[in-house]
């Protein structure tokens, strides 16, 4: 399969709907990540996405939709469901809410219940306007990859398995959308992201953060969002997060880092903007700068695909403050590092 990226013009989007209409996949951007789309309601389209991503087909998708009422056709909606919505939509926020029998099994894992959102991106609300259907689009990476921030990205890992990748810039958040589990009877953060627990909080309040969102899925545990399983986000060197008070972080990181490079293995740092003076003379990939958290989110999953590039075989990350957007970087960060926590 020929793979082309193509500036998101009308013609281009036209032809990127037809491709979904015929139940085909079409890479397209939002503000959180690149998504790999097709058809929600078709099954045998859904089916070559999990192909396309070698994605185990127990991980469930969310559908991306152009409007509240297109929602309203796929799940039952809750009044609360419904004030989310007015205050964060179009927007990083996915509700998991109870399905209606048109999704197929395969697009929801199954699960009594489907995750919607609509996002806030010219390109997809252009695209999920002229196809008339919901999408069911995960990130448009290999599965268990750092997600794509670009249409580069999309190229380098689904080349020859996508036709078309429309090409929308570098997405704004960076990080994937957060998901409100909206079925039981207080809303559940299951994947931190964007809107923060602060903001859901303001809005319908009672919010509380799953336990499953910051550990790994145990033995026989569902996931009933995208994100939650043990290895997620990864690059292909050995990730660590070190965490701490500042002065030991740095002491752990130096000994590690030179405890790799004496083993004959290459190490990075990954660090914010305000550290990097403390380690001068090292490796280091800066993350942007925690004064302002969401550089840091932007930046996140662009640096870990550095590291591949780079041939960074031992990675090691500063921790950041899990505040604000600041808990879904650490969330990111802690599956990215398959749990590989150094306590300093």
């Amino acid at each position: 399969m020929h793979t082309q990226i193509c500036p998101p013009t009308e013609h281009a989007i036209r032809r990127a709907a037809k491709l979904l209409e015929d139940g085909g996949l079409v890479a397209f951007p939002t503000e959180t990540v690149y998504g790999l789309g097709a058809n929600a309601l078709d099954a045998r389209a859904v089916k070559k996405i999990f192909q396309a991503k070698g994605r185990p087909a127990d991980n469930p998708l969310i559908v991306h939709v152009a409007s509240a009422a297109a929602a309203e056709e796929l799940c039952h909606v809750t009044e609360e469901a419904r004030l989310l919505m007015r205050a964060f939509w179009p927007g990083p926020l996915t509700l998991l809410l109870e399905k209606k029998p048109v999704v197929p099994d395969v697009t929801n894992a199954g699960l009594k219940s489907v995750a919607v959102r609509m996002p806030d991106h010219p390109v997809a609300l252009k695209l999920l306007t002229a196809c008339g259907l919901p999408v069911a689009a995960p990130s448009a990476n290999r599965s268990g990859r750092p997600s794509p921030t670009t249409a580069q990205h999309v190229m380098d890992d689904l080349k020859g398995r996508v036709p078309l990748i429309l090409d929308g810039g570098e997405c704004r958040v960076g990080l994937e959308s957060t998901v409100l589990d909206m079925t039981g009877d207080t809303p559940a953060i299951l994947r931190p992201g964007g809107v923060t627990p602060e903001m859901l909080g303001a809005v319908v309040p009672g919010v509380r953060v799953a336990e499953t969102a910051m550990r790994p899925l145990k033995s026989g545990e569902t996931a009933a969002s995208p994100g939650m399983r043990h290895t997620h986000y990864a690059p292909k060197g050995k990730l660590t997060l070190v965490e701490g008070k500042p002065d030991a972080v740095e002491a752990a990181c130096k000994r590690l880092y030179s405890e790799a490079e004496e083993g004959g293995q290459k190490a990075c740092l990954l660090v914010a903007e305000e550290r990097l003076p403390v380690y001068s003379g090292y490796n280091v990939c800066p993350l942007g700068r925690s004064s302002t958290p969401e550089t840091i989110a932007h930046a996140l999953f662009a640096a870990l695909r550095e590291m591949d590039e780079t041939g960074a075989q031992v990675i090691l990350c500063e921790a950041v403050d899990a505040s604000g957007i600041g808990l879904a970087v650490m969330n990111r960060l802690r599956r990215a590092a398959a749990f590989r926590v150094v306590k300093a």
